[in-house]
């Protein structure tokens, strides 16, 4: 197992180094100037001297990169353009409500999946199998923006329920913030959970067609009984796989949800980088965002090859 892991983490770290070679090129490429952009009005030239000076941009681009990471392992990524901010703390502030959100999308769309797709894969065939599978299309191909913006539309305009955006933190209300999280959080965990459904149905219908599935039943075991013990248990390990990845996805791909419901998260925070091209910031962003990941897809690997020793010993083979 320790080899396992320490084989996980060296891929895991190279992936990270790969991903920032190539943010840290991409910001570089793009044409103009990000130090006389991010200025705007503020322009002056011995500001704009300051602050390439500071940067380090009047480097070579390789002397650049390599500062630039030796700083980032430090958990130094540097200084925004446009407000003299510290990258770190400002991701700081905007990865709780990310994470929040991601979290309530996740639990949302469990709550869908689960049901939905053990129901599915029990009754396929049936007419609860065609209505979970026309949800699952439906919520695949629905666009988050516009599922946002009808939500807020019935149960913030027309209904006054809820707030049409904003944010509130837990620690100071629990009940405005609940308020605040429930639209958005639904409307991502509305297509969360029709991409789990389809997982949580496969999953199942594997487990059901299993041999000593089929032999418990031949024995005449309660259908409740190789329910609980033999098919669930076997179909946890792949959903389990896919919820962790899709937990990951969510925290680097809700910046449509957050930019619909005002939400102060780091996909706004990266949009915001790149419309005034805060290299710092979007770097820092991106950077972070792939090290979560990388770090949510190494914790479920580990979960996975605990359940399921076959994967440690093919690993170590």
């Amino acid at each position: 197992m320790a080899r396992y892991v320490a084989l996980r983490i060296g891929q895991s770290l190279l992936a990270l180094l790969g991903v920032s070679i190539i943010v840290f090129a991409l910001m570089h490429l793009v044409p103009g100037d990000p130090v006389r952009s991010a200025l705007g009005t503020r322009f002056t030239p011995e500001l704009y001297a300051a602050l390439v000076e500071r940067a380090g941009l009047d480097r070579p681009i390789l002397v650049q990169y390599f500062d630039w990471l030796g700083r980032a392992v430090t958990g130094d990524l540097g200084v925004s353009f446009r407000t003299g901010q510290p990258v770190a703390l400002a991701l700081g502030q905007r990865v709780g409500p990310t994470a929040l959100l991601a979290f309530g999308a996740l639990i949302v769309g469990l709550l869908i999946a689960l049901p939905a797709g053990i129901v599915s894969a029990v009754k396929q065939g049936k007419a609860p199998d065609y209505a979970a599978n026309t949800f699952s299309q439906i919520g695949v191909s629905l666009p988050d923006f516009w599922f946002g913006i009808l939500l807020i539309l019935v149960f913030a305009r027309m209904l006054g329920w809820l707030p049409p955006g904003g944010y509130a933190s837990f620690a100071d209300d629990p009940a405005a913030a609940l308020r605040y999280l429930l639209l958005p959080a639904v409307t991502a965990g509305v297509v969360t959970g029709a991409i789990l459904t389809r997982f949580v149905r496969s999953s199942m219908l594997e487990a059901l067609n299993a041999e000593h599935v089929r032999l418990a039943r031949a024995k005449g075991l309660p259908w409740r009984y190789v329910l609980r013990h033999h098919v669930l248990r076997n179909a946890w390990i792949p959903i389990i796989t896919v919820t962790g990845l899709q937990l990951g996805t969510l925290l680097g791909g809700i910046i449509v949800v957050e930019i619909v419901f005002s939400w102060p998260g780091i996909g706004r925070l990266a949009l915001d980088a790149v419309q005034t091209r805060d290299y710092p910031v979007l770097q820092g962003a991106v950077l972070l965002v792939a090290a979560v990941f990388l770090l949510l897809n190494l914790l479920v690997d580990l979960v996975y090859a605990r359940l399921d020793p076959r994967i440690r010993v093919g690993a170590s083979t």
